[in-house]
């Protein structure tokens, strides 16, 4: 962890400039520290994230003291494509905290090969983890499911190194049945219901 990035105080009424002059404002509190508005550069903190992750951890210049801290939310012009606000969380390097970690699906399912669907419903899960120890995501391999087949938060429980603060039931991965076969069977009833009509007309008849 040898990235430091520099921030300096701004002013509300700031925003607008520094986003021109490509800092992004933001706002740091947390572990013995009173919430301060700052300011980072863009650059400058996309290069740390490259370096240490979404979730990884990483150091603040605040008062000309360096900080802990973590990315904890961010807001994205989504046109645009970068960020345009960002939350850090100090934090004590000895405790736990609580974050959000992507999940990773590997492996080619077997239902999907067999014209299944995979899905992803929910693409986070909730993890207590100290701070060194944060994952950038968390791997389930979806190789032997076949179509019908879901993995819940249950099935991965025991699987990873981490407390998992997610109900059993939380959905991550399904494979679902091929849409071609629904559509089948909605022509076939519409040829039925056609069929049908025809044969009640030539009663009528």
């Amino acid at each position: 962890m040898n990235t430091l990035v520099k921030t300096k105080k701004r002013e509300h009424k700031e925003n607008a400039q520094l986003r021109k002059n490509g800092f992004i404002p933001a706002v740091v509190y947390g572990f013995q520290m009173e919430s301060q508005s700052i300011a980072v550069d863009e650059k400058d903190l996309a290069k740390t994230i490259r370096e240490v992750g979404r979730n990884g951890v990483m150091k603040l210049e605040v008062d000309g003291k360096q900080v802990n801290v973590v990315l904890n939310d961010y807001q994205m012009n989504i046109l645009k494509g970068h960020m345009i606000h960002a939350d850090f969380l100090a934090i004590n390097m000895k405790e736990e905290l609580e974050v959000n970690v992507l999940v990773n699906v590997i492996g080619d399912s077997v239902g999907v090969s067999e014209g299944g669907t995979l899905q992803q419903p929910n693409r986070e899960v909730t993890i207590t983890v100290k701070p060194s120890d944060i994952p950038d995501s968390i791997d389930v391999d979806v190789t032997n499911m076949a179509i019908g087949d879901t993995i819940t938060i249950a099935d991965i429980r025991d699987k990873t190194n981490y407390t998992i603060l997610n109900e059993d039931d939380y959905t991550l991965v399904t494979v679902s049945a091929p849409r071609v076969e629904e559509e089948e069977t909605e022509t076939t009833d519409a040829e039925a219901e056609e069929n049908n009509d025809t044969e009640e007309a030539k009663t009528e008849e």
